[in-house]
């Protein structure tokens, strides 16, 4: 940041007291957090009759083809797509982690800033480990995004800083955190993605704060230009977050006609809308803090992020 740029963002630290809102945080994650190994049998057997996810998330629900589905391949399905999605997210949480590690890299040690940045870290090493069990639990494959995303992300976790970081991580548990309010709720989804997605919800709250926290702090007093290429970037990184959650391969593992599939997928208007509901709250914080320009709303309507 600029000289005018840290001026700004002592003024905003001062304005909202964002020390105090960090103690709060931490005094939050000292109080309530999670071990899923004490919260989850790993070693006890699958309900059979048990959804992945609340069938009305799945990328098929609502078309021709998910009435034509049997029952045991309608539940095969959603446990392959939360599958794909937890490793989309331990493939983003290793992303995160480097990235907040390197925003802290020259920051103060006695900062609440800097302990709740690694207190964050801590809890997605644990995210990322509790997805990783209930995959193989699951008997799903650990999917991958595409080779190119892949590859970009190496990029962009190497060079992203300040706003754009911390708004790609706000991106990614905001999308995530609408989806799994319903998916702990669902009294059809099996126990272990209900444990899972409680204690990712519960603690991504914390984590969500922070992040609006420093996205504003970042854009305190910051050029227009330079938010505008901010806005740009988060939305493309956004983008490939989104687009990378279900994984096309998902289909033909569960003895779906993979084209046929991804066609309906690509035109379920049903599941278009959930990911737009999913949004809302993202897409009010990015427009007012000015990261929602007119370029950025293009891109993500192109995934019906808007």
């Amino acid at each position: 940041m600029t000289v005018t740029d840290d001026r700004a963002a002592v003024e905003f630290r001062k304005t909202i007291d964002m020390d105090t809102e960090l103690q709060r945080l931490l005094d939050s994650s000292a109080v309530l957090s999670y071990d899923p190994d004490k919260e989850i049998d790993w070693d006890k057997p699958l309900d059979e009759s048990k959804y992945g996810l609340n069938p009305e998330w799945s990328t098929l629900y609502g078309t021709a083809l998910w009435d034509r589905m049997t029952e045991q391949q309608r539940i095969d399905l959603t446990r392959h797509e939360v599958g794909s999605i937890m490793s989309t997210g331990i493939w983003f949480e290793t992303m995160l982690q480097s990235m907040v590690l390197r925003s802290q890299y020259s920051a103060d040690y006695g900062d609440p800033e800097f302990r709740f940045a690694l207190t964050e870290i801590a809890d997605e090493c644990r995210h990322s480990l509790m997805f990783s069990k209930t995959c193989s639990k699951l008997g799903v494959p650990h999917y991958r995004p595409r080779r190119l995303y892949h590859e970009l992300a190496r990029g962009f976790r190497t060079t992203a800083t300040g706003e754009m970081c911390y708004a790609a991580i706000l991106v990614a548990e905001e999308v995530l955190d609408v989806m799994q309010r319903d998916w702990m709720r669902g009294e059809d989804v099996l126990e272990e993605v209900r444990t899972t997605s409680k204690i990712h919800v519960v603690e991504e709250a914390r984590h969500m704060k922070f992040a609006r926290l420093e996205i504003k702090d970042y854009l305190a007093g910051i050029s227009k230009p330079r938010r505008h290429f901010a806005a740009f970037l988060i939305s493309i990184v956004s983008a490939i977050i989104v687009d990378s959650l279900v994984n096309p391969d998902v289909y033909a593992n569960v003895g779906l006609d993979p084209d046929e599939a991804r066609e309906a997928a690509k035109n379920n208007t049903h599941h278009h809308n959930l990911m737009r509901m999913s949004c809302v709250h993202l897409m009010d914080f990015l427009d007012e803090v000015g990261l929602l320009t007119p370029t950025a709303m293009r891109i993500y309507r192109t995934v019906h992020m808007l």
